[in-house]
């Protein structure tokens, strides 16, 4: 692979890839997410380059095996085009059909999407429900991308808004255009990135960094994952463009050691970025040098909050640190670190290739441009979605979601994972914006969405979340570490019927404590969904307490 070393040389490298490619070419990509591969979409995809190869119709049929498409309980899934027809559940036995079909610009009717209720069918991905009430800006090329292909992502433009970046605008001008864009950080907060960039760049030590936190530890979410193996490339420039605006030489993408296909192609994506020279020394000519390095966690939950995580990078036990230093000052070897999530990071392209006018124009009013959610639990469809901010829950649930199975009704949604809150299904046309989530105690997180139908016990999924934050405290201060063991033994004591009435009074001062006392966003958010149990559905657990009692 031949190093670029200006942006002429990109642009004509990439005409040069679009010039032998034909849009009208029949193609077919097979989902390879993580919810797909768990439904051996692995023996499709051998099935079909076998199945290719034996009828010699390699040249007349572009073929890939891609990340995530989204659509998780359809799986496995294929998408053939051109006109993105949708094939779901696809087995090893369907391939030589697909196959005829898709040469003959025909359609497949066994296998596309027939609505439960009616029996209509639908063809092509805009018409399928999951997929036509979406917005699929971040996610949407990955269906045309092999992501261990640089080329694929070149195709659809990738590394543009990076060439725009280094070669036209100037750090400040960049940094002025993420903040004019007023985007909000995707990994929980919401805090506006352009400010923490800015804070960053303007820190007085010369040496800074970036970093893209890619843990993802939130129960209930799996977008990071999705974005990071279906389209690492995004994610990449849009931490290369951040370093240029903050003036850092060195970014880190830190992310979970569990997951060797993300690994593999996040690793591809940084040998092939290198070898063409969009990484390394002087990228494109610009006089900018930027490295990265992938970094991962030790297994433990923790390890996805910001201190802790730089401490991980430092080759240090990942426990947080006192919040009164901040990390965009004093973060990594105590030098400057800007901690971005993975959704955060590929935003950035975006903004900069369309203009923060653009993405100002998608969303509620103080929450701009789209979301990733994972969207699961007693849910007809479930999967990774894209929705612009302020979407009402109730189209994510019902119009995309499909609603609640099996004629059950719905009774409550979750949102922020382990740290989230609950929702009574009375709230569902609230809107998915981070202020107005946070004022009825369901804060967005990570974006993990959860629904839960009419038989759901609330007392028991407080306690569940409960257990699983106790277990992956790191255990350094004292208010989590016995806060939340003593909020974990009461809700236990209530769910054996063992539960006395004062033990909700005490939940309650126990909550306060430990959100006000503990050293990270771990303990002071653990209580976080007890604190929505208790405000929306507190009769259901006065209700377990004086059955308990009346049971003794």
């Amino acid at each position: 692979m031949t190093r670029l070393q200006s942006a002429a040389e990109l642009e004509d490298y990439r005409a040069k890839l679009l010039s032998v490619r034909d849009p009208a070419k029949p193609c077919i990509a097979v989902c390879a997410g993580a919810a797909c591969d768990g439904l051996d979409s692995a023996a499709v995809a051998s099935a079909f380059a076998a199945e290719i190869k034996k009828q010699a119709v390699e040249a007349k049929l572009d073929f890939r095996v891609t990340g995530c498409h989204g659509y998780c309980n359809k799986g496995p899934n294929v998408i053939a085009g051109p006109g993105d027809i949708c094939y779901f559940e696809v087995k090893p036995e369907d391939v030589p059909d697909v196959i005829a079909c898709t040469l003959k610009g025909e359609v497949l009717d066994r296998l596309v999407y027939r609505d439960p209720v009616s029996g209509e069918k639908a063809v092509h991905m805009n018409d399928v429900p999951f997929y036509k009430h979406q917005m699929r800006i971040l996610i949407g090329d990955i269906p045309r991308i092999d992501p261990k292909r640089i080329d694929d992502y070149l195709a659809v433009g990738g590394y543009a808004s990076l060439t725009k970046a280094l070669l036209k605008m100037s750090p400040e001008q960049v940094l002025a255009e993420v903040k004019k864009a007023n985007l909000r950080g995707r990994g929980g907060g919401g805090f506006p990135a352009g400010l923490k960039w800015e804070t960053t760049r303007n820190a007085p030590e010369k040496t800074k960094y970036v970093i893209v936190n890619g843990h993802e530890g939130e129960s209930a979410a799996f977008m990071d994952r999705a974005m990071l193996t279906g389209n690492p490339h995004k994610v990449l420039e849009g931490l290369i463009i951040g370093g240029y605006a903050i003036g850092a030489q060195q970014g880190y993408i830190y992310t979970r050691h569990d997951s060797p296909q993300m690994a593999e192609h996040i690793q591809a994506a940084l040998v092939q970025a290198k070898d063409l020279g969009l990484l390394g020394k002087n990228i494109l000519g610009s006089g900018f040098d930027f490295e990265v390095e992938l970094h991962f966690d030790v297994g433990i939950f923790v390890s996805g909050e910001s201190s802790a995580l730089m401490r991980s990078i430092e080759g240090h036990t990942p426990e947080p640190r006192p919040k009164y230093i901040r990390t965009s000052v004093s973060g990594i070897w105590d030098k400057p670190s800007n901690l971005n999530n993975v959704e955060t990071w590929a935003n950035v392209p975006e903004i900069i290739g369309r203009g923060a006018d653009w993405f100002t124009s998608i969303g509620s009013e103080k929450s701009k441009g789209t979301k990733l959610v994972s969207l699961s639990g007693n849910v007809v469809n479930s999967g990774v979605v894209e929705v612009p901010m302020g979407t009402p829950l109730r189209t994510i649930v019902f119009d995309i979601g499909g609603g609640v199975p099996d004629g059950k009704a719905p009774k409550a949604v979750h949102l922020g994972g382990a740290m989230g809150g609950s929702l009574p299904i009375s709230m569902i046309d609230a809107p998915l914006d981070f202020d107005e989530m946070s004022k009825l105690g369901a804060p967005i997180g990570a974006g993990g969405l959860l629904v839960m139908d009419e038989d759901t016990d609330m007392v028991e999924i407080a306690r569940y979340l409960l257990d699983f934050l106790v277990e992956e405290s790191c255990g350094k201060c004292v208010p989590c570490r016995e806060g939340m063991w003593q909020m974990l033994k009461i809700l236990t004591n209530i769910t054996q019927g063992k539960g006395r009435k004062f033990d909700l009074d005490r939940l309650a001062d126990l909550a306060e404590v430990t959100s006000l006392g503990s050293l990270c966003a771990l303990g002071k958010t653990s209580s976080d969904p007890l604190k929505s149990m208790l405000r929306y559905f507190k009769d259901e657990y006065e209700a377990r307490i004086t059955a308990g009692s009346q049971a003794q």
